[in-house]
């Protein structure tokens, strides 16, 4: 193996730049020359690229987005753009590609390795929904800016004794919310991967307001239900002033936090490292302070496990 190429792909994530800084500069040190594909998959097909060196990886650690671009493209779903991606990369002698990105990417990555093209996968994803990795690039970052928005309504739902729904990221997964709900004080959190019902959450609403309680605080994480439906029918059945913030995409943009910088750093080395051992269809991954390395397939197509001790201790502390 002599040329590896990199690329981010799908929905971005504050960490990539990180570890396309990360892939690089290992390559680099392993010998190896590194091609940055731009625009996800699109680079492949459309050969669009550019070579990377010490310096054209100098200063990006800590922006956010990916300076490489990132898209989602229909084209790389059929057979002949898989196959037009493919001949571009043998005609470039490009021997490895290292895909950072969600759940979609790492399919992509496990595609390219079916036509013959040593993989290694990087997990970015603020929604921390990759099986095999305790967290993605981007996680912390997006927890963070959910909870200093948290912080700041409760401040304007304390001083008028309102009952305020934040609707967080999360299509599938519940990580943001959850992991949001604890770190910023909620009193319930709303997830994909639990059932709730509204008279349940009106009658934590109403136990608050009973003990005295200024201002009621729920997070929504958006794959669960709308907040502005939620909310309509709090008002209908407890007849208060109900008040809803939608986050949206501010969660997947800023200054990544210093462990998404690391966990990139790391993720993005360990990578380069697999490949240049021999490994192939592979994701990167961390487990307690460990790194370690699982299948594409398993990567992608199983779910990590939502932990039932943080929902009950969201309930617990919100008493």
């Amino acid at each position: 193996m002599k040329r590896v190429g990199v690329l981010t792909s799908g929905g971005d994530s504050p960490g990539m730049n990180a570890a396309i800084r990360a892939i690089t500069r290992t390559a680099i040190y392993g010998g190896l020359s590194v091609v940055g594909f731009f625009n996800g998959f699109e680079g492949l097909i459309k050969n669009k690229f550019e070579e990377l060196d010490l310096t054209s990886v100098g200063g990006q650690m800590d922006k956010g987005g990916t300076f490489l671009g990132t898209a989602r493209v229909p084209e790389f779903e059929t057979s002949e753009g898989q196959k037009k991606a493919t001949a571009n990369l043998k005609k470039l002698g490009v021997d490895a590609v290292i895909v950072v990105g969600g759940d979609g990417s790492l399919r992509g990555a496990h595609v390219l390795y079916s036509y013959g093209i040593l993989t290694m996968g990087v997990p970015a994803s603020i929604d921390n929904d990759l099986w095999g990795t305790d967290y993605c690039i981007g996680f912390d970052t997006a927890v963070n800016t959910a909870i200093d928005a948290i912080s700041k309504i409760r401040d304007t739902a304390s001083a008028f004794e309102r009952t305020f729904l934040v609707e967080v990221m999360g299509r599938n997964s519940g990580m943001i919310a959850l992991y949001s709900a604890i770190a910023g004080g909620a009193d319930c959190v709303v997830i994909p991967e639990r059932s709730w019902n509204i008279d349940s959450l009106c009658a934590s609403i109403k136990y608050g307001q009973e003990r005295g309680k200024l201002h009621n605080l729920i997070v929504v994480a958006e794959g669960a239900g709308h907040a502005f439906n939620i909310a309509e029918q709090i008002k209908r059945k407890l007849n208060i002033d109900v008040r809803v913030t939608v986050l949206g995409h501010i969660q997947r943009g800023g200054t990544p936090s210093a462990f998404d910088r690391i966990i990139a750093s790391r993720l993005g080395a360990e990578a380069v490292k697999l490949l240049l051992s021999g490994e192939n269809d592979k994701m990167v991954g961390l487990t307690g302070h460990d790194i370690n390395s699982v299948f594409l397939e398993d990567a992608f197509s199983k779910r990590p496990i939502i932990d039932d001790d943080l929902i009950e201790l969201v309930k617990i502390l919100a008493l």
